[in-house]
């Protein structure tokens, strides 16, 4: 029987790859489906910070500006637009604070109306807002 050849053999271990893991196709699609990670940061005052997927643990500078975007702060779940819109409507009827970074992010707050154009800056061409609700 086929079975009893392979009874006492372990299964073989695909070496791995000497690749970065974010140049994976699997990767690549994660990014394409979740397209930002959303943090809340329970305090007296929630803390929600949100950032395109792409983004999560880049820095940027200008001139005197940074943009640190740090995985102990943005890195929580990964969300599509659709669930991100759901979660920015929730918490922006608490009394929250929202950290907002990237194109697609901030695109979303837009769509919820917790922004406007106005209040969008530029950090080497990457889009962030802050809002307190």
């Amino acid at each position: 029987m086929l079975s009893n050849l392979f009874k006492n053999k372990k299964p073989e271990i695909i070496p791995s790859l000497k690749m970065d893991p974010k140049s994976t196709i699997f990767y690549k699609l994660l990014i394409s489906i979740f397209h930002m990670f959303i943090n809340i940061i329970k305090t007296y005052r929630d803390v929600i910070a949100i950032c395109d997927a792409e983004l999560l643990g880049k820095y940027f500078e200008q001139g005197k500006f940074q943009l640190d975007i740090k995985e102990s702060f943005y890195g929580g779940e990964r969300y599509s637009e659709e669930q991100a819109l759901e979660v920015i409507k929730k918490m922006s009827a608490e009394d929250s604070t929202f950290n907002i970074v990237g194109k697609k992010s901030v695109n979303t707050a837009l769509k919820a109306e917790i922004i406007s154009e106005g209040g969008i800056k530029k950090i080497q061409g990457i889009p962030f807002a802050l809002v307190l609700m």
